[in-house]
């Protein structure tokens, strides 16, 4: 509007004083285009001026609106998920638990049938993928900060097995607040603190299925009843350690007489390497006695659960050392475009104990002495908002010994191979991954792997999934 004002004064003023062309001379020639250009330079420069306000003025308000979305989105996801203890904050729903409902849907199509690890004694939740629909750990979780001294969670499982649905406890537990002094006591049952992805939900998984030195040498999970203690250490390095007082009635041990047969030990350290970057790295340490260990796990074919044949280790006893990596990178630490994982992992088992396997009015007695050894290596790209993309290598070595042999009607190969106690072979698998994520709350993945069982003759056990895994209530955020 001044520009115009100013525009028209000049143009008035020109009208009203200027003389007739024949009156004008060359001076006057030259005044008049330079008021001309100065005009011009003017009228531009208020023009540049305009523009620039309002492109200013539309930047703002997108940037505000972002950012009010990203604080709403942030504070929703906060108030629902109850604070943990290592987080050291009380939770604004702490007299109303949080409720969370993972639905967790596949399905699988595989090349073989065959479903044995030879070389392990399978427990647990162990197990490979099964051909057709089904549906995974259907997880219903409620959790909630009892008071300012502790928190309380506790998770079911709902699966179908065998035509039948099943309930299972897997978490139930308290955790102490405000001990101060950066201790923290958990009690109850809880996934062990070993390893990295131990203590991980499977929906949290990067994969549709758990790595294979997972399935062989703790049953899917190290899940048992007992006391955690662990100290995080005041250092600007992380430091933290624990110790657990465990029943060791869960696999890799088994049922014993005193029901406190179980102990480990964890150790994490890690920090940032710059602004995009961090790491860390983990040791652990687990063992255990036993008076019976049953064989068997989930989507056991061919084995006890099909053939009624009775499948135990006597007077075991179990260790278990474990060393994991983990690096991530985002830039500037921001990983909501763009993030990079990588992850490894190695456990070591030394076990023994008296084998005995009994089907029908057959039998076969042994003593049985293993060594074996597993990792996997993965990466995780997530190369744009929402798509991620994922390598995974497994491997499994076992070297087990078998001595005293009572042949009771069934010959040593038949024995070795039903009880899963030979090592004809170590196996290992590929896998591929892509998902993609919609929001925080669901995620549809395809996945494929090629498995060598390591049976001898067998062929490479082709497997394609399609899953599916959404997130119904709060939601918090995942471990490190």
């Amino acid at each position: 509007m001044r520009m115009q004002i100013v525009a028209a004064t000049v143009v008035a003023a020109l009208s009203i004083s200027a003389p007739t062309h024949a009156e004008i001379s060359e001076s006057d020639n030259q005044e008049i285009k330079l008021l001309k250009q100065q005009l011009d330079s003017l009228k531009h420069d208020y023009e540049s001026r305009i523009q620039a306000l309002e492109a200013r003025i539309e930047a703002t308000a997108i940037n505000a609106q972002e950012a009010r979305s990203q604080a709403q989105q942030v504070s929703q996801e906060l108030a629902q998920k109850p604070a943990r203890p290592e987080q050291g904050k009380v939770s604004s729903n702490s007299f109303n638990p949080a409720i969370s409902l993972i639905l967790d849907g596949r399905s699988t199509s595989t090349s073989s049938s065959t479903s044995m690890l030879p070389g392990f004694q399978l427990g647990g939740e162990a197990g490979l993928p099964e051909d057709g629909f089904a549906t995974g750990h259907n997880e219903l979780v409620i959790s909630a900060n009892v008071d300012n001294t502790f928190y309380g969670e506790l998770s079911t499982a709902i699966v179908r097995e065998a035509g039948e649905t099943e309930v299972e406890l897997e978490e139930a537990f308290i955790e102490t607040l405000a001990l101060g002094h950066g201790l923290t006591l958990k009690a109850g049952q809880f996934y062990s603190g070993i390893g990295y992805l131990n203590d991980v939900h499977d929906h949290a998984h990067d994969f549709a299925d758990r790595p294979l030195v997972y399935e062989a040498l703790l049953g899917g999970h190290l899940l048992d009843t007992g006391v955690q203690v662990s100290w995080l250490a005041p250092t600007d390095t992380y430091l933290r350690f624990g110790a657990e007082f465990l029943s060791g009635s869960e696999y890799p041990s088994g049922d014993n007489g005193s029901n406190a047969e179980g102990f480990s030990l964890f150790a994490k350290t890690g920090g940032d390497i710059n602004a995009s970057s961090s790491w860390q790295l983990g040791a652990s340490y687990y063992t255990a006695e036993f008076d019976v260990r049953e064989a068997g796990g989930h989507h056991h074919h061919g084995g006890e659960e099909e053939s009624g044949a009775d499948n135990e280790l006597l007077n075991g006893e179990v260790e278990l050392y474990g060393v994991d990596f983990v690096y991530k990178w985002a830039p500037q630490g921001n990983p909501r475009e763009r993030n990079f994982i990588f992850q490894a992992e190695y456990f070591f088992r030394d076990e023994d104990g008296d084998a005995e396997f009994v089907e029908g009015a057959d039998f076969a007695e042994a003593y049985y002495d293993g060594e074996q050894y597993g990792y996997y290596v993965q990466a995780i790209y997530q190369f744009m908002p929402r798509w991620r993309i994922g390598a995974r290598y497994d491997y499994l070595n076992a070297d087990n010994d078998i001595s005293d042999y009572v042949d009771g009607g069934i010959p040593l190969d038949e024995f070795l191979e039903e009880s899963g106690l030979g090592d004809e072979g170590n196996p290992d698998r590929y896998t591929l991954m892509l998902d993609y994520s919609p929001s925080h709350f669901s995620r549809i993945r395809l996945q494929y792997s090629q498995l060598d069982t390591g049976h001898e003759g067998a062929d490479d056990n082709d497997i394609l999934m399609l899953q599916y895994l959404m997130s119904l209530g709060s939601h918090g955020a995942h471990k490190y």
